[in-house]
């Protein structure tokens, strides 16, 4: 019984409803007309990192021979951690305050940013903002300037984060796709390129760190090692030549210079040989540290477009007006009945 009053009132009002969503509709195509299209940089790449390698096994018993540990110890950053640094403040920084060419013009990224949402212009009404410029030496600003651009970063990052950064897994798999929408076609491709390079490099380095340090110490102690070696070797044979003609009852000016620069030699060799066994295989580590970032798909001009479509959006807005309407009439009945 009530929900058929309910309806003979709407029924009883469908003018009142009709014109309420023909306005919607009519708002819904306004919108569709000025509302700007969004372009979408798309970047897919294949990560096979080291979680994913095949391990040592056969190295294993050659290592344990020479007292070697050639197992990993780990790593900061494993194959789900890419997708929080593309998230992360600090790459999403770094990438708006690099300079790009845009169209033989040098500028930040930023900049290219501010422009695209027309920021300068309500900046204007501050005095602060009015004639702040980014920089991408920000160590060198004063207090007060670093203090702001980090303000005004925080801001722009977690706007860039939610409304034009889009980071997808799908199913799990090493598949990672990167995608910037935006309405500038150039900002959204650049600031793609910009982030996926300098998370990729970030992510290349910090994992490979490690080892990369264990291959550069062991190559120094190596060299160092052969400089000895050599050096012993040479200082026999100066030894020898400084004394041709010895006499028979002197052999120690000789015997004992060479003995003790041959017995140099021969340790140091010894060291050698074990020195350059880590070394070959913290090389082996390093590679296998080193993940392989394969790029499937990289953006290019003309970026895929999405424009609002006419009919939909006054479809959309027909629905939604007509439905608040309805909604709008019955409360003020029920309202009025109540009050009653």
């Amino acid at each position: 019984m009530f929900i058929s009053r309910q309806y003979r009132f709407l029924k009883h009002k469908w003018l009142n409803i009709l014109l309420i969503a023909l306005l919607g509709g009519i708002l819904g195509l306004v919108y569709a007309f000025v509302k700007k299209p969004l372009y979408t940089a798309r970047t897919t790449f294949v990560l096979e990192g080291a979680d994913n390698a095949p391990t040592l096994g056969q190295y294993a018993g050659l290592a344990s021979m020479l007292g070697l540990d050639i197992n990993s110890a780990g790593s900061v950053f494993q194959g789900n951690n890419i997708l929080e640094l593309y998230r992360s403040r600090t790459m999403i920084e770094s990438s708006l305050l690099t300079e790009v060419n845009f169209r033989g013009k040098r500028m930040l990224l930023i900049d290219r940013y501010i422009a695209m949402k027309g920021l300068r212009e309500s900046w204007a009404e501050h005095t602060q903002l009015k004639d702040f410029r980014f920089h991408a030496d920000w160590m060198r600003l004063p207090e007060a300037e670093l203090r702001l651009q980090d303000s005004l970063l925080r801001d722009i990052s977690d706007d860039i984060n939610n409304n034009h950064l889009v980071i997808h897994r799908p199913d799990k798999n090493n598949i990672i796709g990167v995608e910037v929408n935006a309405e500038d076609e150039l900002f959204a491709k650049t600031f793609n390129d910009q982030i996926v390079a300098n998370v990729n490099a970030f992510y290349v380095r910090t994992k490979t760190q490690k080892s990369l340090v264990n291959v550069n110490i062991l190559q120094s102690k190596a060299d160092s090692i052969r400089q000895t070696m050599n050096t012993a070797i040479y200082s026999a044979a100066a030894v020898a030549d400084a004394t041709p003609n010895l006499n028979p009852t002197r052999q120690t000016q000789r015997n004992a210079p060479i003995q003790r620069s041959q017995f140099s030699a021969e340790t140091n060799k010894a060291i050698l040989g074990e020195l350059l066994k880590n070394l070959e295989m913290s090389k082996i580590n390093l590679v296998r540290e080193t993940p392989l970032i394969q790029v499937i798909d990289y953006p290019k001009f003309p970026l895929d477009k999405t424009v609002p479509g006419k009919i939909s959006s006054f479809l959309k807005g027909m629905i939604l007006f007509g439905f608040m309407a309805a909604l709008i009439l019955l409360i003020r009945k029920l309202v009025s009945e109540v009050m009653a």
